[in-house]
């Protein structure tokens, strides 16, 4: 037997079901049950970077769930329920392609041999959106950014949002410029008699943005960026340590010979990929 959304919508439901339902669903509230969002969607990532496409459909569920339980709260306190969760997120999408439905419907279609721009679909799309913002009462640039946003990821929609505002650098080479200069500041700030730990942090920080602007410019999600560095280092460690003699580590090395040890797994798995 093959379950449908209307089966796990019953489910939620009898979960939270006073009296007869789960006692740790029936505990729960939409801040504290964030924290699994947030886990639920990495963990989606995750399988999506392994290419783990056999455990995909079940993390991709569990994420579903999240959402199922969000509109059971809603619907318990009046506020959505899953129904117009499904129904603003339809009007939404119809509203903001245009250039596949013509007039607003589902059943709407635009004529096979007709050939969109890219750049005209992206400018439209910017359009809705800033009519969707001011009919939310959003004026200023950066009103709607989530302020919940990992920073990385925050630092990343804020420079997009402010360069089509019309701010930004016109060339890669400029932005690049700006974070060297931005290094220049934290290393002149090292270069003082007394170290302040908010300043030193003030100019790292800056960096990072810097950093994420480059990104920017390059087309290159930082955040996804950062997290193929991550795995390369992990790679890289795992192969340093099994070049290191049974029973040794790290620590019983200098820096000399932990960087003999770090080009060699560089070169082994430069080989192994090509």
């Amino acid at each position: 037997m093959a379950y449908s959304i209307d089966d796990l919508l019953y489910l939620m439901r009898r979960l939270r079901k006073a009296d007869t339902g789960c006692p740790w669903d029936l505990k729960q509230d939409f801040r504290s049950i964030t924290p699994s969002t947030i886990e639920e969607v990495y963990e989606v990532v995750d399988s999506i970077e392994r290419e783990d496409w056999a455990h995909l459909g079940e993390e991709l569920g569990d994420l579903l769930f999240q959402i199922v339980f969000y509109s059971q709260l809603g619907a318990e306190q009046q506020y959505f329920d899953f129904d117009q969760v499904v129904n603003q997120l339809t009007q939404k999408l119809l509203r903001r392609h245009p250039h596949v439905f013509p007039d607003g419907s589902l059943e709407s279609e635009r004529s096979p041999g007709g050939d969109e721009q890219a750049l005209h679909i992206s400018q439209r799309w910017e359009q809705i959106k800033a009519v969707e913002r001011a009919a939310k009462g959003l004026q200023a640039t950066l009103d709607d950014v989530p302020k919940a946003l990992p920073a990385l990821q925050r630092a990343q929609k804020l420079q997009k949002r402010v360069a089509k505002a019309g701010m930004d650098f016109s060339a890669v080479s400029d932005a690049i410029t700006r974070m060297r200069s931005e290094l220049d500041e934290l290393e002149a700030e090292l270069q003082q008699k007394e170290l302040k730990h908010e300043r030193v942090q003030a100019e790292l920080g800056d960096i990072l943005f810097s950093a994420v602007n480059v990104a920017r410019k390059l087309g290159c999600d930082a955040d996804q960026s950062l997290r193929c560095a991550n795995i390369k280092f992990e790679q890289r460690i795992e192969k340093m340590e099994s070049l290191l003699p049974e029973g040794s580590r790290f620590a019983d090395y200098n820096e000399a010979q932990l960087d003999e040890f770090w080009q060699r797994a560089k070169a082994e798995l430069a080989v192994k990929e090509h």
